[in-house]
């Protein structure tokens, strides 16, 4: 019995890690299903919900009035939720410029969402964080796939600005993004990039469904264009810069909380994890939203079984020991994030498989009893950040 446990524990990591994306690459270069792209300029509504971000809206709302998109042709909605410092302040000073400020109170950002697309006048909606970055052409390049009528939603290319004193789980960020920046692209070669990031992503407005609490709102948001029969595609010249946070547990609780409603949101799209209905776009979703977000469970036996079979062989003690010496470089760059050792790449690659293993048990754990997440506060470094999210014990609403 510990043999088969071991077994499928390591087949199921291999698979995850290895084979999956294997077959991804070699799917979108065997059998590519290209659309069509022209120079358009649909009516667009840049859509921000901020609560609380008078340090960065600012920079944010004149990067976007700068871009290089026809001005009669662009909208910007600001839905502030229930702001106490200076958001509203700032974003009044924009209104004669064009933007659009909502001022809600406390509803969350769901609802502060919904919001602001009701207000919404553009054909095709562009949303954004508050503290991204667009690139000068960011939405001429975000939009040119919709010349395609199959296509339903767009994937924007979120890359993180380097931080010169970053430790390790910020350096391993940065590279997990480099290398989930290549499986989007063969995603979307093959058919469906699997879901977009909020830093940058675009749908038609008559797409939009209205976001339900305590989920993922840009996973939830661009996979519906799935579910209704549309193509999401990612278009990797459309860029949004971040900053990566600086501090590990800063990143931890972000990590969490994206996880904790990630899971939350495939259960309430879970239709798209039929087969039957998505090909393969369903293998997609289950690979990398449910299998990566529980793979610490696999890990975890993996470890006990092969150190419980150590006197068997030395295959039982090769896979062991192989472990042992994973998670020992994880542990000492989450233990010294700031040694130059920490910065060495086989310690970096160690810890930042640690790091979201340890943040994905967490989220998995917070979903099975019943934790969600009810508001957001923004714990902002010099770095900026990302606004953070505080968990209230209850069942998510469906």
């Amino acid at each position: 019995m510990r043999r088969l446990l071991l077994a499928s524990a390591l087949a199921t990591v291999l698979y995850t890690y290895v084979l999956f994306p294997l077959i991804v690459l070699a799917r979108a270069a065997l059998r590519p299903r290209p659309h069509h792209e022209a120079d358009i300029m649909p009516s667009v509504t840049v859509v921000i919900a901020a609560h609380n971000e008078e340090a960065s809206i600012g920079e944010k709302l004149e990067n976007v009035l700068a871009l290089d998109y026809p001005r009669d042709q662009l909208e910007v909605v600001v839905a502030s939720d229930g702001s106490d410092d200076g958001t509203e302040e700032v974003v009044r000073g924009f209104e004669d410029r064009g933007v659009r400020l909502l001022g809600l109170p406390r509803v969350g950002k769901a609802a502060s969402l919904n919001a602001a697309v009701a207000a919404a006048k553009g054909d095709v909606l562009v949303f954004s964080d508050a503290n991204s970055m667009f690139a000068p052409d960011a939405i001429r390049m975000l939009v040119r796939p919709f010349a395609d009528p199959e296509v339903g939603g767009v994937a924007g290319n979120q890359r993180y600005v380097a931080v010169a004193d970053a430790d390790a789980i910020a350096s391993g960020e940065q590279r997990y993004w480099d290398f989930d920046r290549l499986l989007k692209d063969a995603e979307s070669r093959g058919g469906n990039v699997i879901s977009a990031t909020g830093a940058i992503y675009a749908i038609r407005r008559r797409l939009f469904v209205s976001v339900p609490e305590n989920v993922t709102d840009d996973f939830v948001t661009s996979t519906r264009v799935i579910a209704q029969g549309h193509r999401l595609v990612f278009a990797a010249r459309a860029v949004a810069y971040e900053p990566v946070a600086k501090s590990g547990g800063q990143e931890f609780d972000r990590k969490v909380r994206i996880m904790t409603r990630g899971l939350t949101g495939v259960v309430q799209m879970r239709e798209l994890l039929d087969p039957r209905a998505h090909g393969f776009y369903a293998v997609q979703l289950f690979t990398h939203k449910v299998l990566r977000r529980l793979m610490a469970i696999p890990l975890l036996v993996a470890a006990v079984t092969s150190a419980a079979l150590w006197n068997r062989g030395p295959l039982y003690r090769f896979a062991a020991a192989a472990q042992a010496a994973v998670y020992a470089l994880g542990a000492l760059g989450l233990l010294l994030p700031d040694r130059s050792v920490a910065q060495r790449k086989p310690v970096v690659l160690a810890t930042f498989f640690c790091f979201v293993n340890l943040a994905s048990l967490n989220a998995a754990w917070n979903v099975v009893t019943g934790k969600r997440i009810a508001r957001w506060e923004p714990r902002r470094n010099d770095a900026a950040a990302e606004p953070a999210e505080t968990l209230v014990t209850g069942r998510p609403e469906s």
